[in-house]
């Protein structure tokens, strides 16, 4: 028997309706709808139109009823940190600003001023980027401390999605795991933080865990999408989350790479790694699927080349395939970055700053724009290499293989190059992992599937990797060294 789910997959760029039919142990999928997702400038500040995106949901509900489904359940996924503040009846305060905004610049050192950095991954056991909701929350508060006087609630962006879908406030777990306002351990909201944040710890909901059914659709929007009794489930709301339980692994040797703007590179485990080598590397204990720890680190990803795209749009509409041919015909090991260089996370243009960074580095900067996209993807795969190194030293897993997963799953070039820099083989695909394990967590609500193994499983059945062997691998040695001296030496 076949049944069917629906997944909202949110991302910084774009959204998606995809469709998902589980049939005799077996997933298809197929995409209802795609729109573009940008953030505004309002009053210098940017923001996310979550009045636009709603209403892009509804019009993925309406296109499956136009084509004959009718889901068990929705479920809705989307990147991390973000949030929105909700008064007394439930309305928005302002629309949620995103974490690009500068308004965190410089924001860690001046909260550390109230709680120390140890103390804080003490607390949380979280990875420090000035993105986090924490800081965010904190550099609101220091702009507009009235503005709280107003605020109920607080819900993270798959929440307030969830809850504008089924009129249910919680806080599931891996996405609340991303705001650095979380106990790792306790699994609850840490008073110590709010009490340095000066907000009251009343405005977080409770947390649930991934494939909580928070009940059904809304009335008027069952009848406005002809889905009468369809379930909203919360699934695994964080992306990555969603993701990971979609890698068709086995065992326990492996690391992966969530691909896409931001690569997210980890391992999973049982318990949180709260250590001062941990504090010093940066690692981060998020929530998954199944209790599992996703142990991993944020690297900047993809970001670089759609920035650098956009700096070329008036001259060249490159598509990504279009990108990694032409990365073919640089030099290679010519020039490298290191991906988490803070003068990438947001600037006026990406071009512009790689080349200063190549000027601080004493490196020659790219010229073309195939020496641009060649000098990110090489060092995207040298910064891998680094962290699967941390990752085995601070886990002692023996990691013989790495899956990437994601939309950087279709860059061979990219995947290539991951397998060479890593010296073991890279398993890419699925694609569409996020939207996969947001279906498959709801079918394992529904009662379908019994744990993350069959989840596993059933991707394992229904989706074909690609493997990438480890080429050129002197080469590629002697370009580690080279990057590690290089960005060794860069002081941030």
């Amino acid at each position: 028997m076949s049944e069917s789910f629906v997944a909202f997959d949110l991302g910084a760029e774009s959204g998606r309706t995809i469709l998902g039919r589980l049939d005799s142990g077996r997933l298809s999928i197929q995409q209802m709808t795609r729109f573009s997702n940008e953030m505004k400038s309002i009053d210098g500040h940017l923001h996310w139109d979550v009045t636009a995106l709603f209403g892009e949901l509804r019009k993925g509900l309406k296109t499956c009823t136009a084509a004959g489904v009718h889901p068990v359940s929705i479920g809705v996924d989307t990147w991390g940190v973000d949030f929105g503040l909700l008064d007394g009846n439930g309305n928005l305060v302002e629309q949620p600003t995103s974490y690009r905004d500068h308004r965190t610049d410089g924001i860690m050192e001046k909260f550390f001023e109230r709680l120390t950095r140890d103390r804080v991954y003490e607390l949380t056991g979280i990875q420090f980027m000035q993105l986090n909701t924490l800081f965010q929350l904190f550099a609101a508060q220091r702009d507009n401390a009235a503005l709280f006087e107003r605020v109920d609630r607080l819900l993270f962006m798959p929440d307030l999605f969830n809850y504008l879908l089924a009129g249910v406030a919680c806080s599931e777990y891996t996405i609340a795991s991303t705001s650095q306002l979380l106990s790792p351990k306790a699994r609850q909201w840490e008073p110590q933080l709010f009490n340095a944040l000066e907000i009251p710890i009343s405005i977080m909901q409770s947390i649930v865990d991934p494939g909580t059914v928070l009940g059904t659709l809304k009335p008027d929007l069952a009848e406005a999408s002809g889905m009468p009794g369809t379930r909203v489930t919360a699934v695994a709301a964080h992306d990555t989350g969603s993701a990971i339980a979609a890698i068709p692994a086995e065992g326990e040797n492996w690391a992966y790479i969530s691909s896409g703007t931001w690569s997210l590179m980890g391992v999973e485990i049982q318990t949180p790694i709260v250590s001062k080598e941990a504090l010093t590397l940066n690692f981060t204990n998020e929530g998954g699927v199944g209790g599992k720890i996703r142990f991993l680190k944020n690297i900047m990803g993809l970001w670089l080349l759609q920035q650098c795209r956009k700096d070329w749009s008036e001259i060249a509409r490159y598509d990504y395939e279009g990108l990694v041919r032409l990365s073919d015909q640089a030099e290679p090991f010519r020039t490298f970055i290191d991906p988490d260089y803070p003068g990438f996370f947001h600037p006026d243009s990406m071009t512009v700053a790689i080349r200063e960074y190549c000027q601080r580095t004493q490196q020659p900067p790219p010229v073309s724009h195939a020496e641009y996209i060649r000098c990110i993807l090489e060092s995207l795969a040298l910064k891998y290499r680094v962290t699967l190194d941390h990752l085995r030293h601070l886990t002692n897993k023996q990691i013989d293989r790495i899956h990437i997963i994601g939309g950087g799953a279709q860059n061979s070039m990219l995947c290539q190059f991951a397998a060479n820099a890593l010296g073991c083989p890279v398993v890419a695909g699925p694609v569409e992992a996020t939207a996969i394990g947001n279906i498959l967590v709801q079918a394992q609500a529904n009662g379908s599937l019994s744990s993350l193994q069959e989840i596993r499983a059933v991707v394992a059945r229904s989706f074909t990797p690609v493997v990438y062997e480890p080429r050129q691998r002197a080469e590629w040695e002697d370009a580690y060294k080279r990057f590690a001296v290089i960005t060794s030496s860069d002081k941030y």
